[in-house]
Parts: C-alpha cells; structure tokens; sequence
C-alpha cells in the first residue's frame, strides 16, 4: 500500500471491520435488501480518471451550466448579477480569512473579529438601526428568525406577512411557525404592492409582528412607514426585508419605523455561485438587542488599554440549554460577510448611491423598451427599483419563451406563475448595472421575434 498510502482504507482495514460484524465480504452488508430491489449491473458513469482527466470531465460538465460569464441574465427573483470587484476574492482568498473557523480565542482571531464587526458597522449604516449581528445563513433565514424573536418578546402568536415577500422566504417562515406554534396570515396585493387597508384589516392584539419586504418579490417599493405606524399601534413589531444596494437610494428602513431589518447580503459582491451560498444580515434596535439570534463582535480594551475584539452577548442557552433557547443559530457566514465588507469599502458612500442609481435606471429603460414591444405591457404601475413585472400576450409560455431566449445567449426573466398562479404568463426581469444599453434593446429584440 506504499503506493496509495494517502488511501484511508486499507484492504486489511476492511477486513479487520467485516469480522467485527460478522460478515464475509461487502456484499453481506445488504444481504437484508431483496435483490429485486438492488441496482443491478454498473452505474452509468466513467471508467477511472487519471488527475488531467478528471478535471477535464469536470470542466466539461460544468461548461453545461448557463452561467453569467457567458449568458447575458435578466434573472433576479433572489439572486442577482451585480459586478463583484476583483479586489474581493483577492482578500477572501488569503489563508487567515478563508480557513479561519470560530473565533473562540479572541487573543489569536483579531484579524477575523475585526473583519466581522466592520461587517456589522456597515449593516448598522446601511439599515439605520442600532445593532447588527455576526450575519445570518441567508435572508430567507434571518426573515424567519425575526418573526421568532418579534413572536418571543411581544408574546404573541400571530405573524402578518405581505404576500409581496420572497416566496420562499414566506416558507421558510411558515416552517419556523409550525415549530412555534405561531400562526402566519398574509396580506394580499394590488399593484405590485400591499394594500395597506387590507392590513389594517388582519391585525389584531396578537400580532407580534407584520413583515414586510420592499423592494418586494415583484420589485416594487412597499410602503414602510405606514405599515410601521399600523404595526406600533397594535403593539406589534415591524421586520423589513430589503435589498441592500437599494439603501444606496431608498431611506433607511430604521428611520422609518422599522425595530428588525433583515435581508440577503449577496447582492453586496457575493458571486451568484448559481444559488448559493449566501449571507444574511440581521439588525435591530436597541430595545431588541439581546435578543438577536446568532453572535455579536463588540469592541472593547484588553489590561494595557488597546483596542480588541471579543464575541459579546450571545445567550448560552444557543449551545448548552437548546430547548430554552430564543434560537438555536450560532455560528454565521463569515467569510461571505467578509465579501460584503469589502465591497461595501471599496464602494463607498458616493459608489453605493451610483450603482443604486444605476439600477434605477437601466431598469426603468428596459421597463419602457419592453414594454413597447408588441403584445407586451408592464403589468404594475407602481414605483420600483430593478426588478418589474412584464404581461405576456394571452397564450404565451413563459417557460417556452425562456427556452427560446436560451438558445440566443440569453437568461430570460422568472416564469411568475411558478409562485403566484394568478400571475402566470407574467415574468418577473431583473437589469442590474452590469447590464447594457445594447444589451436590453437585444431583449427586446429578441423577444419581439420570439413572441
């Protein structure tokens, strides 16, 4: 076994374990499974790869992907093609971020702490609340763990979720809620947009929280302060989900009434990765500080007075006591937070409110240039940021229609009628400001022709 000695098993290993459970050979193993039942014969797969070999296959079958490297995308619905600086992957990619794990032992994790609370700093910033936390796995997550911790201190058993959400972050809330025995009522939409007199209508003295995304699913800019001043006046919580490079423009949701802002992180120089992984992020005010699910780096001063970083405020009851805990996350998306940081530093202030404007504003062109299309015609006229809904002519497969694009280079919109059933022969486009003049007038193009 000199040859393969980084092998993990050797035959004399595998025969040392038969004998300890009484079997003569692997096969013994599923003698308990009827044959009939067994795969017979050899799996369709190829013969051993040499080292060349193998990465050549795996390159081949990766290259089956449509990928935004060489598709245009005018997908969103989640995950989005925004430019990631090179300068990212630059700093993720060295040893001492990209290896590091918990940072227990602040004496030699400085470096990473650091890192996290400027993440934490930026969320705060950007949101306009008080605290934010380590980050979460994703928004769809930190969503759900903001209906738990509105449900645990107002102690109460209803969350209202706009119907505008996330669809599956809608179900991941409802998943949570099953567990919590919580009970989620949604609220209906008009024009892209919730009705805020329907919402008027659902709450009532057991509504912990009202949770709102805006941007919203569709695109469309929610009305937060008024959802804010129903919400309070319930005694309830009001969670906003947001897309984070929208806060280069929009207001703050913390300065308009707003306790939890949570949202997805990827659009912060996180690769599409095509769907994953991402990060969440999670802020709160003061009044909900210890209460925040996940972990906490807080700045402070070791003996001989210098700056250092510790994890603060987390609960034990997340590691030793579970049954008791106010949530059971403990760990975070550090290195994926880190992205984000960065990008949001290099971006700055000023460069946070371009690619803010230029989303606004290369979607509302390719909004129009569609829009002018034959048989076309924007479905909702209610202001959004980068992402609006188009009505196909009556017939019309959305999922045809994507194939057709497809063949031409191009990663069409997001077949609404997957999500929203009353929304089908609708599809939902996302322009980002990677996305360029030449390349929305092709859309529509593309898609006059293909109609």
């Amino acid at each position: 076994m000199k040859k393969h000695r980084y092998i993990p098993m050797t035959p004399q290993n595998e025969a040392d374990m038969l004998a300890v459970v009484g079997a003569s050979s692997i096969e013994d193993l599923f003698k308990d499974i009827p044959a009939a039942v067994r795969y017979q014969g050899t799996l369709p797969m190829s013969e051993m790869l040499d080292e060349y070999a193998l990465t050549r296959h795996m390159g081949q079958l990766a290259g089956r992907n449509a990928d935004t490297d060489r598709y245009t995308s005018f997908l969103g619905a989640g995950i989005y093609d925004h430019h990631v600086p090179s300068v990212i992957n630059h700093v993720i990619s060295r040893s001492e971020f990209y290896t590091a794990y918990t940072p227990y032992q602040p004496e030699i994790s400085q470096g990473e702490l650091q890192a996290i609370f400027e993440f934490q700093s930026y969320i705060c910033e950007l949101t306009g609340m008080a605290v934010a936390n380590a980050s979460m796995y994703d928004g769809a997550t930190a969503l759900a763990e903001a209906a738990s911790l509105a449900a645990s201190a107002t102690r109460r058993t209803k969350i209202v979720a706009f119907s505008t959400i996330h669809p599956e972050a809608r179900a991941v809330v409802r998943s949570y809620a099953r567990g919590l025995n919580l009970e989620v009522v949604e609220v209906a939409y008009g024009d892209g947009v919730t009705d805020i007199s329907a919402l008027a209508e659902v709450l009532d003295d057991q509504t912990a929280a009202v949770l709102v995304q805006s941007p919203n699913f569709f695109g469309g800019i929610e009305g937060i302060r008024a959802a804010a001043d129903l919400a309070h006046e319930r005694g309830a919580l009001l969670v906003v989900s947001t897309n984070p490079i929208s806060l280069g423009l929009l207001e703050a949701p913390g300065k308009l009434g707003a306790d939890i802002v949570v949202g997805d992180a990827q659009p912060l120089g996180i690769s599409m990765s095509l769907g994953g992984p991402t990060c969440g992020f999670f802020a709160v005010s003061q009044a909900q500080m210890r209460r925040m699910p996940g972990r906490i780096v807080g700045q402070t001063k070791d003996s001989d007075g210098k700056r250092g970083f510790v994890l603060t405020l987390q609960t034990r009851e997340q590691h030793i006591r579970r049954d008791k805990a106010t949530s059971n996350i403990c760990s975070n998306q550090a290195l994926l937070a880190l992205s984000a940081s960065v990008y949001m530093s290099i971006m700055g202030k000023q460069g946070m409110i371009d690619v803010a404007d230029l989303n606004i504003q290369k979607a509302h062109y390719a909004a129009q240039k569609l829009s002018a299309v034959a048989g076309l015609k924007l479905t909702f006229q209610s202001p959004f940021f980068n992402e609006f809904v188009i009505t196909l002519p009556e017939g019309t497969s959305a999922a045809e229609l994507n194939l057709k694009l497809l063949e031409q280079g191009v990663i069409g919109g997001y077949d609404l009628g997957l999500s929203y059933p009353e929304l089908s022969g609708h599809m939902l486009f996302a322009v980002t400001e990677k996305r360029t003049k030449s390349e929305i007038d092709q859309l529509a193009t593309q898609l006059e022709a293909s109609l």
